[in-house]
């Protein structure tokens, strides 16, 4: 069975010696002393390792089973999902007048990656709630709020987001899901959708479903679309559950991946339905989901990677294969451990520099968004906008490609379903297409995030990393990390002028080279972090840490990513410049 623990010594230094939390001038900062978050750390790293990843397999292979409009899900998860609600950890940063913790985002995005490393399909669940939740908390009205948040908050209720349907995935302003306005003020809502995960499962009382639809008689396309809470049991005034919506299950997609949740096809028959914000501006709405889904989704590929990564090394220390070329290092055994080979090496390196620079990103853009909200902060706020199509796209794309890498230092073991490297794999694989596919994300860093408020956002991430390198430059030793940030960030602004050079006079062979951006900008963004991880490693190591060994390792990773990954930078933009002409060489029609 595959191994788990979770990285709580390496999320324990990035919040406190690298993102000083603790003294960030954002509300609500000031508790989140070293003692208190690595309790909380390490007691949802316990029940991580201890009740959800054994689950993960069971998952994977008894999958979710859909029998009379009731959907079974895998045996143990109601049993762990109610050991989750018992200890609040649904909640966690929800806040504290519906039931909620009252934590900081940064602190449900460091467990959230336990959770979802242990046992991504299990934790979908809940994080989907979380994002309904969200949702009602911004645009709900009072009377929505106290009906439905304490519930989804303790995840006795649990909330889905309803968006694709047969005909229309990206573009919603074709759907044809239906609200018919009624006398009372409710909705008769009618139409099917699909790929609705935790769509109908048998672990809550109730499901709220976030429903987008439109009302007849309005705008076209999508300035029509309008969002709807349709719950699969209406709520009497009481709070208690009424007779059953006009809303069912119809079918269980068989997936790839993500077994253990029920991907659902819904029908809905002119179920009760009640407008959730301003008619005709559904988006709006769906989008505060929509945002908070597209950056849990990028922790879903740095949890991937990671859960990977720490079975491949486990792996590779292990299993005997071949000798040293220089000489045995297992002299009294019959072969060396694959760890000693350099191609394993170099694997296993690439996935470790991945997996802690991306959790140092991921963290980072949690702070934000707590600045952000929190602290009513704009410009964080357009900051991370900025960095959200980063996060969901590159984190997805380089963790897929990780657990592939993982696999491979299994060789054929990587293969056979007993191991679980073939799990992790095909679990990531989803995260590169729901909340929008990664083209998506791509075309819209390029397409809108770039411009947006004048491109005031992108010129701060300039400056950002400007001012680092500045800052960590006058730091003994840090040239190495620092000068391929530079270079890497003098790429980065290349692309950018050259989209606003071209974007004008030919867009779509502008366009064509999105998806290198958006890999060009995740690569900086983690040389980033990894010269402020760099820099504060540094400093440990100057001033006589207790733990040489760890800032020591680090140091290592971080030369690795510098020397060996953040040089791809000057691929993507000779890609991006040079590749547009060759990509619509073709007609159309002639494809």
């Amino acid at each position: 069975m595959p191994i788990y623990t979770a990285p709580t010594k390496d999320a324990q230094y990035i919040l406190h010696d690298v993102l000083k939390v603790a003294e960030a001038d954002i509300p609500g900062y000031a508790d989140l002393e070293r003692d208190f978050t690595a309790a909380v750390l390490d007691e949802a790293g316990k029940i991580a390792a201890e009740v959800l990843a054994p689950l993960n397999p069971v998952g994977d292979t008894v999958g979710c089973k859909l029998e009379n409009g009731v959907v079974y899900t895998p045996p143990g998860f109601k049993d762990a999902f109610a050991q989750m609600k018992e200890n609040g950890w649904p909640g966690i940063d929800m806040p504290e007048e519906f039931g909620g913790q009252g934590m900081p985002y940064v602190m449900g995005t460091a467990v959230g990656e336990f959770f979802s490393a242990a046992n991504q399909a299990f934790t979908m669940y809940q994080g989907l709630t979380h994002g309904a939740a969200s949702a009602i908390l911004v645009h709900g009205t009072e009377d929505q709020k106290a009906t439905y948040l304490p519930k989804m908050v303790a995840c006795d209720w649990t909330g889905t987001m309803n968006l694709t349907e047969p005909h229309c995935g990206t573009d919603l302003g074709l759907m044809r899901t239906k609200a018919e306005p009624q006398a009372d003020g409710t909705y008769k809502v009618t139409g099917q959708k699909i790929f609705i995960s935790a769509g109908e499962h048998d672990m809550a009382e109730n499901i709220v479903h976030l429903v987008l639809a439109k009302i007849p008689g309005g705008p076209e396309g999508i300035k029509g679309v309008s969002l709807f809470i349709v719950p699969k049991f209406l709520v009497n005034e009481d709070g208690s559950l009424g007779p059953r919506n006009g809303v069912s299950c119809g079918k269980i997609e068989e997936k790839m991946g993500i077994h253990g949740n029920a991907t659902c096809v819904m029908n809905y028959d002119g179920a009760t339905g009640y407008l959730l914000g301003e008619a005709h501006k559904g988006m709006r709405a769906m989008f505060t989901m929509m945002n908070e889904a597209r950056l849990g989704v990028g922790m879903q590929g740095l949890a991937q990677a990671e859960v990977a990564f720490q079975n491949a090394l486990a792996y590779a220390k292990d299993r005997l294969q071949g000798r040293d070329i220089t000489g045995p290092k297992n002299p009294d055994g019959p072969a060396d451990p694959l760890i000693v080979h350099p191609d394993i090496r170099r694997n296993l390196m690439e996935q470790k520099s991945f997996a802690e620079g991306a959790r140092a990103f991921l963290l980072w853009g949690a702070t934000l968004i707590d600045r952000a909200h929190r602290g009513q902060d704009a410009d964080a706020d357009g900051l991370v906008s900025l960095l959200t199509p980063v996060i969901k796209g590159f984190l997805t794309d380089k963790g897929f490609d990780m657990t592939v890498q993982a696999q491979q230092v299994y060789g054929g073991h990587g293969y056979i379903e007993e191991w679980g490297m073939s799990q992790f794999a095909r679990d990531a694989r989803i995260a590169m297409i729901y909340e929008g596919a990664n083209g998506v994300q791509a075309l819209d860093l390029v397409g809108r995030k770039l411009a947006q408020d004048g491109g005031k956002h992108v010129m701060a991430f300039f400056d950002l990393v400007k001012s680092t390198c500045k800052e960590a430059g006058e730091t003994d030793g840090m040239a190495e990390f620092v000068e391929p940030l530079k270079r890497a960030s003098k790429d980065l602004q290349a692309a950018g002028m050259y989209f606003m050079q071209e974007g004008m006079k030919n867009p779509n062979a502008a366009l064509s080279g999105s998806y290198d951006f958006m890999h060009l900008f995740g690569h900086v963004c983690l040389g980033l972090m990894w010269v402020r991880m760099a820099e504060t490693s540094l400093k440990a190591l100057a001033a006589g840490t207790e733990d040489p060994v760890f800032h020591q390792t680090k140091l290592a990773t971080a030369r690795f990513y510098m020397a060996r990954q953040l040089p791809m930078t000057a691929t993507h933009l000779a890609r991006i410049q040079s590749g547009a002409d060759t990509v619509m060489a073709l007609d159309a029609a002639n494809f």
